[in-house]
């Protein structure tokens, strides 16, 4: 259920109309990824189009769009994830700043999330 929801407001935010007018496009994002196992976190500041790598993960940031009413607002961003060493793909998707559980990276051991846009 969770997933559908986020996909349908993935949906919303990608297609062309009255959610796209609302939002703006920021040049990147700041992430921050966490390592279960050991508690480092790092922070991962990406421009559009930039990939870098956190642990055993590549993480894409393809998108980052903001409420333009509210540059403070809620961040959201479109990410791709691959594990390094088997080049899978592990997650594609928009996430959330204030939601990061509503679809989050499905992984035993690192934990990615948008903390804002970059303006």
């Amino acid at each position: 259920m969770m997933r559908a929801l986020a996909a349908s407001l993935a949906m919303a935010l990608a297609a062309p109309g009255m959610a796209q007018e609302r939002a703006t496009r920021a040049d990147g994002a700041v992430l921050r990824g966490l390592d279960r196992v050991n508690g480092h976190t790092q922070d991962l500041d990406l421009d559009n189009g930039e990939a870098t790598e956190f642990g055993s993960l590549r993480v894409r940031l393809d998108e980052c769009r903001f409420p333009a009413e509210n540059p403070e607002g809620d961040a959201y961003a479109f990410l791709t994830i691959h594990r390094n060493d088997t080049d899978a793909r592990i997650f594609s998707g928009w996430m959330l700043a204030s939601s990061p559980a509503l679809n989050p990276l499905e992984h035993h051991r690192y934990d990615i999330w948008v903390l804002r846009c970059k303006t």
